[in-house]
């Protein structure tokens, strides 16, 4: 995805507004704006941005109506920011269509991580054989993966793990996206196995829970694979 990509912000708040912009802007994305469902609706049809940053709280409409309604015509990626922290709150968001959501306040160089994360997705139809992050080398071809250039013993569950976290990194990857995706569509509720395998797959890369190098925990949501890594 070229770094000229537009951002269409929908967010009633003008000083929040400016500071995305001026924070994109130094990233080099052109910035649209919108203060209300109704404008936000009307901008994303008009405008086709690149990803749309979706506040909850619109004085006209929940964004949670904004996002089903734009995932009635369109699959633009959807970032949400809201005060809104409970875990209830993001799963519903995720489940109506959004691919992450950021609480405020929020720190810009995470925000723009995430960004980054969204467009790159979009922007990459076929994801490349080899991941390569920081210390750690995945190849899809044959089921093999590195860190610091020793052998990952892994198991086949545990490579399509790890492989399903990297090739998303810096995206927020929900227990339901990951059980449908590798165990299938039976497993959507055996978030207790996954726990396991996550636990598994983290002694195997040396990660520490609580000081995570690789894999961060989004209680009771998902996981997501750090998009910057130290070797």
């Amino acid at each position: 995805m070229s770094a000229q990509a537009r951002i269409l912000v929908v967010d009633d708040e003008a000083p929040i507004r400016r500071f995305l912009r001026v924070a994109l802007a130094a990233e080099g994305y052109g910035v649209i704006e919108a203060g209300t469902a109704r404008e936000g609706l009307a901008m994303a049809a008009r405008e086709a941005p690149a990803l749309v940053v979706l506040d909850l709280g619109l004085p006209d409409a929940d964004g949670l109506s904004v996002l089903r309604d734009l995932r009635g015509w369109s699959q633009v990626p959807v970032l949400i920011l809201s005060v809104r922290a409970d875990e209830g709150d993001k799963v519903e968001a995720l489940d109506a269509g959004a691919q992450d959501y950021v609480v405020k306040p929020f720190g810009v160089k995470e925000f723009l991580a995430r960004v980054r994360g969204l467009l790159r997705d979009r922007a990459t139809e076929v994801t490349p054989a080899v991941l390569a992050i920081g210390a750690l080398r995945i190849d899809a071809v044959d089921h093999s993966a590195t860190l610091e250039g020793h052998p990952l013993h892994l198991t086949r569950r545990e490579f399509e793990l790890l492989w399903m976290l990297a090739s998303h990194r810096g995206r927020l990857v929900t227990q339901e996206m990951i059980l449908k995706a590798i165990w299938g569509p039976a497993h959507v509720d055996d978030s207790q196995y996954l726990r396991v395998y996550i636990r598994q797959l983290r002694q195997k890369l040396g990660d520490d829970a609580t000081n995570p190098r690789f894999i961060v925990t989004e209680p009771g949501i998902g996981y997501r694979f750090l998009e910057v890594t130290e070797s």
